[in-house]
């Protein structure tokens, strides 16, 4: 089953593989980065669950500056 294309202003969190593709970045470098704690998340089961609104953060699509 393909997934579909992901808009990170649609939804309230994301895996970690929608995170690689949104990044355009390998699985495993996310994975990594996941677990180092460079990108927020928590765990549900075994599955590492990303919130939406910290990857807006990091990439600074929520910075009150630009919004001018």
């Amino acid at each position: 089953m393909a997934t579909p294309s992901l808009d990170p202003f649609e939804s309230p969190t994301m895996t970690v593989e929608d995170l690689a593709e949104l990044l355009q970045c390998g699985r495993t470098a996310t994975y990594d980065a996941v677990r180092r704690g460079e990108i927020p998340s928590f765990k549900v089961g075994r599955r590492f669950i990303i919130p939406t609104a910290a990857v807006r953060r990091l990439l600074a699509l929520d910075d009150p500056k630009e919004a001018s």
